[in-house]
């Protein structure tokens, strides 16, 4: 099990990668929505802003509260430490069971071709 230190860094790196992302780049794809990834193992949400400049107001919180959300995803610590760092594809996370997703369509494939 990956520790919360280790999460909330690779979620950090994932946001300087979205911000490395041209911005006209970033402009076609990202539309403005709140973000949070449960992390049952851990107890923990961690709750974003995706907006123009990438991902913003990164923090968590204790518990599993996600209500409010427009993007929610739930994965154990290791695998979320394993999908960022590219060692996990989304799609066989998702098709797994590995990744819980809950968003609307057109979020999920602009989110698909922004990462």
């Amino acid at each position: 099990m990956a520790s919360l230190p280790e999460c909330e860094q690779a979620l950090e790196s994932l946001a300087e990668r979205l911000a490395d992302v041209p911005a006209h780049v970033r402009g076609k794809y990202v539309v403005s929505r709140t973000l949070a990834c449960r992390v049952p193992d851990l107890d923990v949400v961690f709750l974003a802003r995706l907006g123009d400049d990438g991902l913003e107001e990164l923090r968590y919180e204790p518990g599993s509260g996600t209500a409010g959300a427009q993007v929610r995803l739930a994965a154990q610590s290791d695998d979320l430490l394993a999908l960022i760092a590219g060692e996990l594809s989304p799609p066989a996370a998702w098709a797994t069971g590995r990744l819980k997703v809950e968003a609307s369509v057109l979020d999920l494939l602009k989110l698909r071709t922004l990462l």
